[in-house]
């Protein structure tokens, strides 16, 4: 059973896929990312955007926990039917669905397709971007993200980013001007935290 850790919406079950397509972040992980934001102000009234989100479970603990909005993106079918029960079931007109490609959907707001980005109807840029990338997503391909997030224009300024990948991957390359601040172990999964200027 995977539940929402803490915050207004603590302890709310959460629908997640059947198969091993996504892989619900454990309980113990969420709680350290949401904390370790909320540690340094950055939390209360932010807005998320959760990349490859699966059933949600990073950002819905975030908004439950002081995030004022938060912008999911996820393309696998499973995931979504998760995905909008979950967000259907918490009832908040501050979570918004978008399915499909992270690359797609980065390319598409680049080019002011999706009406993101400043006063943008979907709640850009962000405070705040958590991924959790699926594990056979190469390096190269993340740093590519990572970098569509700055030519997009996503990011707010100070922005915090976490990337959860598996603890032998390593961190990400952050691409400039984004920097990596610090990475946390938890058994086989690694937070990697980082900064936009």
């Amino acid at each position: 059973m995977t539940r929402i850790v803490g915050g207004g919406w603590g302890g709310r079950r959460l629908v997640t896929p059947a198969g091993e397509i996504t892989r619900p972040t454990a309980e113990k992980v969420r709680a350290a990312l949401a904390s370790s934001l909320a540690a340094t102000g950055g939390l209360v009234g932010a807005r998320v955007l959760d990349l490859y989100a699966g059933s949600g479970a990073l950002g819905l603990e975030l908004v439950s926990r002081g995030a004022s909005s938060a912008v999911f993106v996820e393309r696998d079918r499973a995931a979504l039917i998760s995905l909008r029960t979950n967000v259907e079931a918490l009832g908040s007109a501050s979570l918004t669905v978008l399915p499909g490609d992270v690359a797609a959907f980065l390319q598409r707001n680049r080019s002011g397709q999706d009406g993101l980005g400043p006063a943008g109807p979907a709640g850009g840029p962000f405070d705040i971007v958590v991924a959790d990338p699926p594990y056979d997503l190469s390096g190269d391909a993340l740093t590519d993200v990572l970098a569509g997030l700055v030519r997009a224009r996503l990011l707010t300024r100070h922005a915090d980013l976490v990337i959860e990948r598996r603890a032998k991957s390593g961190a990400p390359a952050w691409p400039a001007p984004l920097d990596g601040v610090r990475t946390k172990k938890y058994g086989d999964t690694l937070l990697c935290y980082g900064r936009a200027p």
